[in-house]
C-alpha cells in the first residue's frame, strides 16, 4: 500500500506558514508517496489549493490525517489532531514538548511517534534538515528592515544639495544564523555595523560581512554551537565593554536564544535609558522572553529615548519564503525516512534518535530500553 503523507492548515492565529509548497510537493511525489492536503492549508502563504498539483485536497484536518503514515506541521500540533491520527503514525514538525504537555500526553495515548524539527542535531549530514537555521536566517534578514522602518533617520550615508547625512550605526548582539543575516542586511543597507557574541570564533564571520567585532575577552563557547551562561564576573566584563557601543547605536538587533531555555539578558534598563533619542532595539528573542530589560513579547514599547520592538514568530511574516525553506527541510528529512515509497524508520540513526520525543516529553532516546511513543522498544 502506498504511503500517505498529510499536511494540515496551521491553526495558531499568528501562523501563516505551511509545511509543504507546490514546488516541493513535486519533489515529494517523486519519493513514491501520495499526499493529502487540508483545503486552504497554503492560502495564508500565498499558495492556492489548485497549485498543489498531484495532491488530494481534504475537506478537514481530520480527513487529511486519518489514514496518513506521516503528518507534517509547522507549529506544535493540537492534541485533537493527534487523536485523529492512526496509531503508529509519525508526526513531523516543531513539537516544543516542554511547553506542550497536553501534546505529549496525546502522542503517548494514541501511540504516535513524534520527531521534533527543533531537535535536528547540528551535524554536517543534517544541515539540510536544520529548520531552526533556515527560519532564523529569514528572521535575521527581516530585523534590520523592521528597525529601519521605526527609526526617525536613515541607515545609509546620503549626500544632498544641502549637505550630507551620516550613516546610522547598527549593533547586532548574538552572531548565530539570525545575527549574521542581520549584519549582512544592515551592511547592504549602508549602515556602519558592529557585531558581538560571547563566542570568539564568530569574529571572523562578522568581519567578513564588513562589520567590526566587539572584543570583550570572554569566551563562553558550549556544545552544539550555542553559548553557555555567563558567570557574574564575565557578565560584568561584557557589560562594561558593550555599554559604549549600545549608547552609540542608532539600531540594535538582539538574537541570543537557545531552544528550550529562557533568553539571556543582554541589555539592561540603564543601558536602554542611555541610548540616543529615537534609537530602536529589535529583540528577536521575544519568543523566549527577550534579551532586553523592558521587552514585552509581541509588543512595541518606548523606554526612555528608545523604542523596543519585540515581534513574535518573525518567519511567519515572510510566509512564502519561510514555507519554502521549511518544506525543503522536511523534504530532506523525509529522504531519511522513506525508501522506495515505504517507511524506513531507523531508530538507531543519530538524527532520528536526537529528534525523537520520549513519552515523558524529553528529546531523544537516552534511556536504554525506554518505550517509544509507538509502544515499540527503543
Amino acid at each position: 500500500m502506498t504511503m500517505l503523507i498529510a499536511i494540515v492548515k496551521e491553526t495558531e492565529p499568528d501562523e501563516r506558514r505551511v509545511a509543504i509548497t507546490p514546488p516541493t510537493l513535486a519533489k515529494l511525489l517523486r519519493l513514491g508517496v501520495t499526499v493529502a492536503i487540508e483545503t486552504g492549508a497554503g492560502q495564508a502563504a500565498g499558495f492556492a489549493d489548485a497549485a498543489y498539483q498531484g495532491a488530494s485536497i481534504a475537506a478537514s484536518a481530520a480527513d487529511a490525517v486519518r489514514e496518513a503514515d506521516i503528518v507534517m506541521t509547522v507549529r506544535p500540533a493540537a492534541p485533537t489532531l493527534v487523536a485523529a491520527m492512526k496509531p503508529g503514525a509519525i508526526l513531523l514538525g516543531f513539537v516544543e514538548a516542554p511547553d506542550h504537555p497536553d501534546l505529549v500526553s496525546a502522542l503517548r495515548e494514541n501511540r504516535i511517534t513524534a520527531l521534533a524539527m527543533e531537535k535536528v542535531p547540528r551535524i554536517s549530514r543534517a544541515q539540510a534538515m536544520d529548520a531552526l537555521s533556515s527560519q532564523a536566517a529569514l528572521a535575521g534578514y527581516y530585523a534590520p528592515l523592521l528597525g529601519a522602518a521605526h527609526l526617525p533617520r536613515i541607515l545609509p550615508m546620503m549626500t544632498t544639495a544641502v549637505g550630507s547625512l551620516r550613516a546610522a550605526r547598527v549593533l547586532v548582539m548574538g552572531l548565530g544564523v539570525a545575527g549574521l543575516q542581520a549584519l549582512a542586511t544592515a551592511h547592504r543597507l549602508g549602515a556602519v555595523t558592529s557585531g558581538y557574541d560571547v563566542r570568539p570564533e564568530t569574529a571572523e564571520q562578522a568581519r567578513s560581512l564588513g562589520a567590526k567585532f566587539v572584543e570583550t575577552g570572554v569566551d563562553a563557547r558550549a556544545e552544539g554551537g550555542y553559548a553557555r551562561p555567563l558567570t557574574d564576573v564575565e557578565h560584568a566584563t561584557v557589560r562594561e565593554a558593550l555599554t559604549r557601543y549600545i549608547a552609540e547605536a542608532d539600531l540594535i538587533v538582539t538574537t541570543a536564544a537557545v531552544p528550550g531555555r529562557k533568553a539571556p539578558r543582554l541589555i539592561d534598563r540603564s543601558q536602554v535609558l542611555a541610548m540616543k533619542p529615537g534609537s530602536v532595539i529589535v529583540d528577536l528573542a521575544a519568543d523566549s522572553g527577550g534579551n532586553v530589560e523592558g521587552t514585552l513579547p509581541g509588543e512595541t514599547v518606548i523606554v526612555g529615548p528608545t523604542t523596543i520592538l519585540a515581534p513574535r514568530n518573525v518567519p511567519s511574516r515572510l510566509a512564502e519564503h519561510a514555507s519554502e525553506l521549511y518544506a525543503r527541510n522536511l523534504l530532506a528529512m523525509l529522504g531519511l525516512l522513506i525508501e522506495q515509497g515505504s517507511l524506513k524508520l531507523d531508530l538507531a540513526d543519530e538524527i532520528v534518535s536526537a529528534m525523537r520525543v520520549r513519552p515523558d516529553g524529553a528529546d531523544g532516546d537516552t534511556t536504554p530500553g525506554s518505550a517509544a511513543l509507538t509502544g515499540e522498544a527503543a
